[in-house]
């Protein structure tokens, strides 16, 4: 089978190459991947600033069909439709993290798509534990934005605690970050969506998801468009989405005293901040890093009462053969929720 490989350590060195298909262990689930979302990460470790263990098979944002099943496996069956909870494919049961949910934290844990292989290719091997069948009505493609879901689900509605009325400054409109724009929306936050000239295609997107303004920052000033947007209060709340140095001083600056800040954005290299604003302004500073079991098992329950729709971010879909394209629009950000398929043109 085909799959997209970072081959080696360093920038670049990612291809479409043939492996092996995976071999099922006795707890083991096989999952025939119908889509996968190509997500921040990838690019981080397409460009080799985030860890990962090369010669390894990029994706993690997936859904799919049982293929398969080990012969100790009693949750699933052959044919049925499933996402698979991908950051703890290699976790130590025993850690005290692990224990509670937290497999974020976990000694020597590996994720998909960067520690172990994934899902971008025709098949992934799972353990049961990780794999969450779909009701009906739940479309494999929306199921294949639950991890990104998560990632958002895990700041907004866990982490900080926005209160409706409040009005919140959302740096950097990529897909976690208009993810998280639909949740601030629902919870009845007036939302201001900040980007650069590139964004541009993503603010349109994030006024029509429900922005209260948009900000190109390229063309407005940031701190004076806040203000004016607040009557020179300052926001309520900032999430910092773009892991940019410029967007997280912005966001800094951009808040009332006694206001959250949340950091969702990975920058992948050291940034320098006025770090004083925190302790002048008396801030409450969040970091998220994906999701917990607990947040894991909020967004299926999402996904089943159909309470939020994700498929608007879904803007194209490609055959794995056109990953550098796929890879290219997301560089670009002329896309938002790339997903990508095994289907003939990847044969």
């Amino acid at each position: 089978m085909k799959a997209i490989v970072k081959t080696k350590p360093g920038p670049g060195n990612v291809d479409l190459v043939d492996v092996a298909e995976p071999e099922l262990t006795p707890g083991g689930v096989k999952i025939r991947v119908a889509w996968s979302g190509i997500c921040g990460t990838d690019l981080h470790v397409y460009h080799d600033t985030f860890r990962n263990y090369p010669p390894v098979i990029l994706g993690h944002e997936f859904s799919g069909v049982v293929e398969a099943v080990g012969s100790e496996v009693a949750s699933v069956s052959p044919g049925d439709r499933v996402t698979a909870l991908p950051s703890s494919a290699v976790i130590e049961p025993g850690d005290p993290y692990w224990r509670r949910g937290y497999y974020m934290f976990s000694r020597n844990r590996r994720g998909m798509g960067h520690g172990v292989n994934g899902s971008f290719t025709e098949f992934v091997v799972v353990r049961e534990d990780q794999v969450y069948p779909l009701l009906d009505d739940v479309s494999l493609e929306e199921a294949a934005l639950s991890e990104p879901l998560a990632s958002a689900y895990q700041p907004i509605c866990e982490l900080a605690v926005f209160r409706p009325g409040d009005t919140v400054l959302l740096s950097g409109p990529g897909p976690i970050g208009l993810l998280c724009l639909i949740l601030l929306v629902r919870q009845g936050c007036r939302v201001i969506a900040a980007g650069a000239a590139p964004d541009q295609t993503r603010l349109e997107m994030a006024r029509s998801l429900g922005a209260a303004a948009t900000v190109n920052i390229s063309e407005t000033d940031l701190a004076a468009a806040v203000a004016a947007e607040t009557g020179g209060r300052g926001v309520d709340g900032a999430v910092e989405a773009a892991g940019a140095a410029a967007s997280i001083q912005g966001c800094l600056d951009a808040l009332r005293p006694m206001g959250q800040y949340v950091q969702v954005g990975i920058a992948g290299h050291e940034v320098q901040v006025n770090f004083d604003a925190i302790l002048f302004k008396q801030l409450h500073v969040y970091g998220s890093l994906g999701h917990s079991l607990q947040t894991w098992e909020a967004v299926m329950e999402l996904l089943r009462r159909h309470t939020i729709d994700v498929t608007p971010l879904i803007t194209h879909r490609l055959p794995l053969n056109r990953w550098r394209e796929a890879f290219d629009l997301c560089e670009r950000k002329q896309g938002v929720k790339v997903l990508l398929h095994y289907g003939e043109e990847s044969a």
